[in-house]
């Protein structure tokens, strides 16, 4: 069933966060399309035994998911991590399907998430500027005589998000052949951030040398490098709950609050493609280092803030911590071979 207006099956990812799981699922059975959508829950392997207790904890929760037209939960024996789970995931449900809508365990959606998601991937399906939807959306003012929902970014996103089968079977995902593009292709890599933000540079190359493993960011590359674009909503349909402690992928800090969909309507003013400089700018000032630095600022100001901040250094540097350890890890297991 490829590029038809049949509902799109969704994808969740969890790992081993019960209570944003529950939410998460919480918000997506309200949504109105729920009771027709089929849900594939992808439940990744622990690493350890603190992480099998609660993953266990969460696939008897799982088993009791209802409100859907059919549940299907993957449990696997192993610890993929988020990167591998996502593109083995995703890349079988895609191949049956022809399009998907992803989210991961910590993504609250409005009850018009999955109108808006299918009703994108129907409108945009044939237009090959488009590569695809997100669900959340930066705070952007919308200039005011732009009557339409959407507005086109080169820069995708992973907080909620669909494409087809076309895009993501193009997309090459290998390391090895992303690490030899970048180091002949160094121009590419310049563009790449002064087209889809100042942070997202480093985030391939930490990607490509091991000391990260995001799916996203290879997915990002593969789309910017097609010069192809995700549509996104001006109004959020995506609440991500995933700040705190136990964040795996997220720092404390939610550095990119926006203002969630409170009409929920379900028919939308979609608009044929065409770049704006005015929202592209207002875009990629979120992932300036200036915003970044102005946002922490005004957190200093509050107890709270404080609070955030000095939880958010702690994390950091248990994160940081870790990479040392890997790294001296492998470096032993080399000397040892």
């Amino acid at each position: 069933m490829d590029n038809k207006n049949e509902l799109a099956p969704v994808c969740l990812f969890t790992f081993n966060r019960l209570e944003e799981t529950k939410k998460t699922i919480k918000a997506l059975q309200n949504n109105y399309l729920a009771k027709e959508s089929e849900l594939f829950v992808f439940s990744d392997g622990w690493k350890n035994e603190n992480q099998k207790t609660k993953i266990l904890e969460i696939r008897v929760f799982l088993k009791t998911i209802k409100g859907f037209k059919e549940v299907t939960v993957f449990e696997s024996e192993t610890n993929k991590g988020l990167a591998d789970s996502i593109i083995n995931g995703v890349t079988e449900i895609i191949n049956k399907y022809g399009k998907v809508i992803v989210l991961e365990d910590d993504l609250e959606t409005t009850p018009n998430f999955l109108n808006f998601m299918n009703d994108s991937l129907n409108f945009y399906k044939r237009d090959e500027n488009i590569q695809s939807v997100s669900g959340y959306s930066l705070d952007i003012k919308k200039d005011n005589s732009d009557e339409s929902d959407v507005y086109f970014q080169q820069r995708t996103h992973s907080w909620g998000w669909a494409t087809w089968k076309s895009y993501w079977g193009q997309c090459n995902f290998d390391l090895d052949y992303l690490r030899s593009y970048v180091l002949n292709n160094e121009n590419k890599l310049k563009d790449f951030k002064q087209t889809c933000g100042a942070d997202i540079d480093r985030m391939l190359l930490d990607t490509i040398y091991s000391r990260n493993n995001s799916w996203y960011v290879r997915w990002a590359f593969n789309q910017f490098l097609n010069n192809r674009y995700t549509v996104y909503p001006f109004l959020s349909k995506i609440n991500n709950i995933g700040f705190g402690d136990d964040a795996t992928h997220c720092t404390s800090i939610n550095v990119y609050k926006t203002k969630m969909d409170i009409l929920v309507k379900t028919n939308f003013n979609f608009l044929s493609f065409k770049k704006n400089n005015y929202y592209q700018r207002q875009f990629l000032y979120y992932f300036s280092i200036i915003y970044k630095l102005i946002y922490r600022a005004l957190l200093l100001k509050t107890s709270t803030g404080r609070k955030s901040l000095m939880i958010d250094f702690n994390n950091k540097l248990k994160i940081n911590s870790r990479k040392i350890a890997q790294i001296i890890t492998g470096t032993r297991n080399k000397i040892k071979i």
